[in-house]
């Protein structure tokens, strides 16, 4: 498998290269993953009988994470990552998605602001791309930045749906003025294979900072889990894994990274698990953090490990200045053992790459934002309570909002929410649980205001990890008119009742 990486200038330079010498039509692109980008005026392009600028296949494909080790996973275009989509910001796209599964589909389009029958989420009303049907998806591709792709079907107890499987594929929408202060890019996605059910083995979760608890919160949490277990019940179900990869391949089964003694490399790196977060270290070198979730932060940082949730995404910079072959790599020795890692290899060096743990680190996101200022105050502000009622649901964990879990229907349920458009709105998110939960927010994207506590302003993303028995604070303006999904984007929370919906009134 390919690491996604790519040089701008190759990219630009690409047109009309491809496999077997297919003649492609004057202004259009060819990027590393294989497929055509039409780089038509829209404005004269039907949306109706246009030609795509991409098209995607959903199907049953088999994928050779390491020699003679191969999966079957649901992917897009037969390939895990799915293939890298280029746009251009607010500049229409045409994306046509084949389903050649037995079940209906649906194509999240993460991090962006499209309307609800484009976002991917049937919670929202998006229509489903029927089972052995296609459908037309035209949008206004925004903001710019690292954005992606994935599946939005929910699982449940069934380990080959949803994001288990490999419907997940990288987008990036290009700005209109890009500094360019880096020589190439590579795209790296994370991502588990062979998922497995388990009972507890939660990871450990001291990694974030702040790392104040709410005293209430924990004695809530604790007196209903001693509560449940004293009654019998065993610990909830979770799902553990066999193989790890970053970009489909297990550490030591993929390409290497090929670097220049003192290029300067940004890395747009995707957690794509469906439950897993995930560290990043490289021996060696630091990562100067530019993005977060695709969007440029006020304060960017030299950090010595990355942290991602699961559906988050950093870019960095790392500046290639100590030559050799490294590992780069989970902080977590099994996990990279069992395939979470990427081998970096410098010009004119050989070896299987050597792994240094870095000294602990905890990840803070503070650290990028504006600093001494705080955010302005809110129009109105939510309360949530998030909870965890163990094994309540045969043998997996229920979820809760503020006591309401999120039922496991297909059809649309009313909003909890209700939001005035261009209305300044404030999520006060309040954890009950010892779990940390990668929040999401659909088709809006919001400001971190309050880390346990502690005031931030200027970092905007559209997945945040609140840590367990912690809080924080997200502010957003209502811009996007229609139903606004909110949820945990750990698949198991989001499946069994940790989602809500805002609407517009």
């Amino acid at each position: 498998m390919n690491e996604l990486s790519e040089s701008r200038r190759r990219f630009l330079k690409a047109a009309g290269l491809t496999a077997g010498a297919v003649f492609l039509p004057s202004g259009t692109v060819v990027a590393e993953s294989g497929i055509s980008t039409q780089s038509n005026d829209t404005r004269a392009t039907s949306s109706e009988s246009g030609s795509p600028d991409y098209t995607l296949h959903i199907k049953t494909s088999p994928v050779e994470i390491a020699p003679n080790r191969i999966v079957s996973a649901t992917t897009y275009n037969g390939q895990f990552p799915g293939p890298l989509l280029r746009f251009k910001e607010r500049q229409q796209a045409i994306v046509d998605v084949y389903n050649h599964t037995d079940a209906p589909e649906q194509l999240h389009w993460h991090g962006q602001m499209v309307p609800v029958d484009v976002d991917g989420a049937a919670e929202e009303g998006t229509p489903f791309i029927p089972a052995h049907g296609k459908r037309r998806i035209v949008f206004s591709p925004r903001p710019a930045g690292f954005r992606f792709y994935h599946t939005h079907n929910r699982a449940g107890a069934d380990l080959y749906a949803g994001q288990y499987g490999g419907e997940v594929g990288p987008v990036y929408i290009e700005p209109k003025h890009e500094p360019g202060n880096y020589d190439r890019e590579v795209f790296l996605v994370l991502k588990e294979f062979e998922p497995t059910f388990s009972r507890g083995g939660d990871m450990a979760m001291d990694f974030l900072s702040p790392a104040t608890k709410v005293k209430a919160l924990e004695e809530q949490g604790q007196s209903a889990m001693k509560a449940s277990l004293a009654k019998g019940m065993p610990h909830g179900y979770e799902v553990g894994y066999g193989s790890f990869t970053i970009n489909g391949r297990m550490l030591h089964h993929g390409e290497p990274i090929r670097v220049k003694q003192g290029e300067r490399v940004l890395f747009h790196v995707l957690n794509g698990s469906a439950t897993e977060i995930r560290s990043l270290a490289l021996p060696g070198h630091s990562f100067h953090v530019v993005a977060l979730d695709g969007n440029p932060v006020p304060n960017p940082a030299t950090v010595p490990v990355l942290w991602l949730g699961t559906a988050e995404r950093v870019s960095a910079i790392v500046e290639m200045k100590h030559p050799g072959v490294w590992i780069m790599g989970d902080l977590a020795d099994d996990d990279r053992h069992h395939g979470m890692g990427i081998i970096l290899e410098y010009a004119g060096s050989k070896g299987n790459g050597q792994w240094i743990a870095p000294p602990p680190y905890r990840w803070n996101y503070g650290l990028f934002a504006k600093p001494g200022t705080t955010a302005a105050p809110p129009e109105q502000t939510f309360e949530m309570i998030f909870a965890k009622d163990n094994a309540a649901e045969e043998g997996f964990n229920r979820w809760t909002i503020n006591g309401v879990s999120y039922p496991m229907t297909r059809e649309i349920v009313p909003a909890s929410y209700h939001l005035n458009q261009g209305k300044h709105y404030r999520i006060r998110m309040r954890n009950a649980s010892d779990d940390i939960h990668p929040i999401h927010l659909h088709r809006h994207s919001f400001e971190l205001t309050t880390l346990s506590g502690k005031p931030t302003a200027g970092i905007s993303k559209d997945v945040v990890m609140l840590g367990g028995y912690q809080e924080a604070e997200i502010d957003f303006v209502a811009d996007n008119p229609g139903l606004t999904l909110f949820h945990c984007h750990q698949q198991l929370h989001m499946d069994f009742g940790f989602m809500t919906l805002f609407d517009y009134v």
